[in-house]
């Protein structure tokens, strides 16, 4: 059992910042983010979702990364620190459990940006463009090793540790995915036909608000953050006390604001000059990545440098995250069982195999083997997104208000002299507003899935 004080920790503000930004800047930015935006109002959606950023998103920040300081232990541990009732002691373990499920079926979807990267690599743009291509490749055996190698990957960097691992490759990632975003969004921008897609995305229009607007910008801010996937808390533990958690934080919202905005202005403007504004294809979903952008990038003079460099934007994005993930669930390991790095990192790569196992070949070999009617994938994602995660963050808010308290909060978020900007802010919403809103994700996830509403 390694003591307290020898507990890994980032090496600066910064390490933490790109290491933080990089768990939030995910799939979520690039794939859902441009197809929630243009599905639900444009402009409109991305006013709603920043000043969600701004409160909610902050709030629940800035509750996780405090935690995770004063108790320097990952999820589990850190409710237990406070919490004794059977109500924390589960938010505690569903905290800890919500990264061992998440990362395997990411893995899956990681997997799947790998084989798309490869092929624009050899030059197979057409093909890749093909109607059937997509569900020929996930619905065969292919996805497997292209699924391993990514996760693969993740746990070499993780086994590495914090510092030499992940904060190094974070630091070295996050940058050019920067730079990558904003290559691909000047190209596209400029493609004819695409300022219209700009100015839907970036201009607000009343006209285009509905309740759905809020409740799909919501659930996109709670998920792009990583609120209540154990990540901040875990993160929050190699937090050094003479590095400031709100300064920290506005970081972490302003980096992943902006790429979720580039990736708005790198996909809507590209769809607007591909189809013409078709609502359709507009809203195509998560098939948007994997189907639409390939037939965009055929049809462009430099098809195959636009996948490279997109696909490799992805990779990155959705390395990065894994890592977040995996370190979360690894941390829990060596903080609950007492086990190394090596022993937590070879257990946790034995797991991924196992459960992304099923949902790589859920849509193939095992398509016929279904949960409640969900294929693997689809089900993981339900059970985390939809309900563990909204009852990890209900249990964050009451942890905090009942038991901890907001005062003790402010004192950790101001040693050192650290200034605590928006306390009033943290205060009202994690007292009144935050429980409600994650209430409203819950209900509005689970009545999705049900047929009762629709996103």
């Amino acid at each position: 059992m390694e003591k307290k004080n020898k507990r890994s920790s980032f090496s600066s503000k910064l390490g933490f910042v790109l290491s933080a930004a990089g768990s939030a800047v995910g799939l979520g930015n690039i794939w859902r983010f441009p197809y929630l935006a243009a599905k639900y109002g444009g402009g409109i959606f991305l006013l709603v979702y920043l000043l969600l950023v701004l409160s909610f998103g902050y709030t629940m920040i800035i509750a996780e990364s405090a935690l995770g300081r004063m108790t320097r232990k990952s999820p589990g541990g850190a409710y237990l620190h406070f919490g004794r009732d059977w109500m924390f002691r589960a938010g505690g373990w569903i905290n800890a459990v919500i990264p061992i499920l998440i990362v395997p079926y990411y893995s899956v979807i990681g997997g799947w940006v790998c084989k798309y990267l490869f092929g624009y690599l050899r030059g197979d743009v057409s093909v890749l463009a093909s109607d059937t291509y997509f569900s020929g490749f996930i619905g065969s055996s292919q996805a497997e090793p292209w699924f391993l190698l990514f996760s693969l990957l993740t746990m070499l960097i993780i086994y590495m540790g914090v510092q030499n691992g992940i904060e190094r490759v974070s630091t070295l990632m996050m940058p050019v995915l920067v730079v990558l975003a904003v290559i691909i969004s000047i190209y596209a921008i400029t493609r004819p036909g695409a300022l219209s897609g700009v100015k839907y995305f970036l201009i607000p229009n009343p006209k285009n608000f509905s309740w759905m607007t809020v409740v799909a910008a919501m659930g996109q801010m709670f998920y792009s953050l990583s609120i209540a996937m154990g990540i901040l808390v875990t993160f929050g533990s190699y937090m050094k006390d003479n590095l400031s958690i709100e300064a920290a934080t506005t970081h972490v919202e302003i980096f992943d604001t902006a790429i979720a905005v580039l990736a708005g202005l790198m996909i809507i403007p590209a769809v607007f000059a591909f189809s013409g504004g078709d609502p359709g294809v507009l809203k195509a979903g998560p098939s948007l990545m994997f189907i639409t952008m390939p037939k965009i990038f055929a049809s462009m003079g430099f098809g195959r440098p636009a996948g490279i460099i997109f696909f490799l934007l992805v990779l990155f994005a959705a390395l990065t995250s894994a890592i977040a993930l995996a370190e979360s669930a690894v941390s829990t390991f060596q903080d609950e069982l007492h086990w190394g790095r090596k022993r937590a990192s070879l257990v946790l790569f034995i797991i991924i195999a196992l459960l992304g196992s099923l949902s790589a070949l859920g849509y193939g070999p095992l398509a016929m083997v279904k949960i409640v009617g969900m294929q693997f994938l689809d089900f993981f994602d339900f059970l985390t997104n939809s309900v563990m995660m909204p009852l990890a963050a209900m249990a964050t808010c009451l942890l905090i208000v009942r038991v901890i308290g907001v005062d003790k909060i402010a004192a950790e978020l101001m040693k050192d002299g650290a200034l605590f900007q928006r306390r009033a802010v943290f205060n009202f919403m994690i007292k009144y507003l935050c429980p409600f809103f994650v209430a409203i994700i819950l209900f509005s996830s689970l009545a999705s899935v049900f047929g009762l509403i629709s996103f």
